[in-house]
């Protein structure tokens, strides 16, 4: 059975779609089937694996607002090991019109509970908009973890109040054992503030925050260029092995909660 992640964050420009790129990558590599969705207007998890929006038909708008088939848009990337829902422009109707129809939180969640085989992938990671609205919310009820990608920066830090709050409400209203992972990322080790900031994450939320942090690297854009994950583009830089790291740790995150479940 698939194990389910959305990465989220209201505000724009943390290293998201990187991050799901990133790290679909690195447990593709690993040997995890992954099929990656892209939940997101702008469409960059799209374009980042090769993919025009605006050549795209059929897209995950299909599913939200007319319950169409995840299987029959479901599309083959150039990366073994990852498949892509893609996104498109009809996406921009979505935050709209969702909440139209009956029961919309669980569309997504019941379109995964349906429309996919059992066991035909290890992972499936949501690549949400910056913002919390009906789409986010659809994903954050569909999956078993949340990451939040965030820079050590303070605005990024102020933003996590909000993310909280979603948390709760998700948690009390529909999706009680929804469990969340902050992750740091485009860290520059040299900028005191940024390690300061680091330092105040990591106390506040404790074992709620993984333990490996993505720092800055300029290959990172170089990647998204190319159309690939950081861990194929480039096996041996500083960001591929900590995305290889955040793989393997989050693996043990997953075993360790499927456990708590099952017990």
């Amino acid at each position: 059975m698939a194990y389910i992640i959305a990465v989220a964050n209201q505000k724009g420009g943390v290293a998201k779609t990187t991050t799901v790129v990133s790290l679909g990558g690195a447990l593709a590599q690993s040997g995890k089937e992954v099929l990656l969705i892209d939940l997101d207007p702008q469409a960059d998890l799209t374009l980042a694996l090769g993919f025009n929006p605006n050549e795209v038909r059929g897209s995950i708008a299909d599913v939200l607002l007319n319950s169409g088939n995840l299987l029959s848009i479901t599309r083959e990337t150039d990366i073994p090991g990852i498949d892509l829902i893609p996104s498109n422009d009809e996406m921009e109707l979505a935050e709209q019109f969702l909440p139209i129809r009956n029961d919309f939180e669980y569309v997504l969640r019941n379109a995964l509970t349906n429309h996919l085989p059992t066991h035909v992938y290890d992972a499936i990671i949501l690549d949400c908009p910056p913002a919390l609205g009906a789409v986010t919310h659809n994903a954050l009820n569909a999956a078993q973890m949340l990451i939040i990608p965030t820079q050590p920066e303070y605005f990024s830090a102020h933003a996590m109040r909000n993310m909280m709050v979603a948390i709760r409400h998700v948690r009390n209203h529909s999706n009680p054992n929804l469990i969340y992972r902050i992750l740091i990322t485009m860290r520059d080790r040299r900028n005191r503030i940024h390690r300061s900031f680091s330092d105040q994450i990591q106390e506040t939320f404790k074992e709620g925050i993984f333990d490996t942090v993505i720092d800055i690297d300029t290959k990172l854009r170089e990647s998204s260029v190319a159309g690939l994950p950081i861990t194929h583009y480039t096996a041996k830089t500083r960001s591929a092995i900590q995305y290889q790291s955040l793989a393997q740790e989050l693996t043990l995150n997953v075993q360790e909660s499927v456990a708590q479940f099952a017990a």
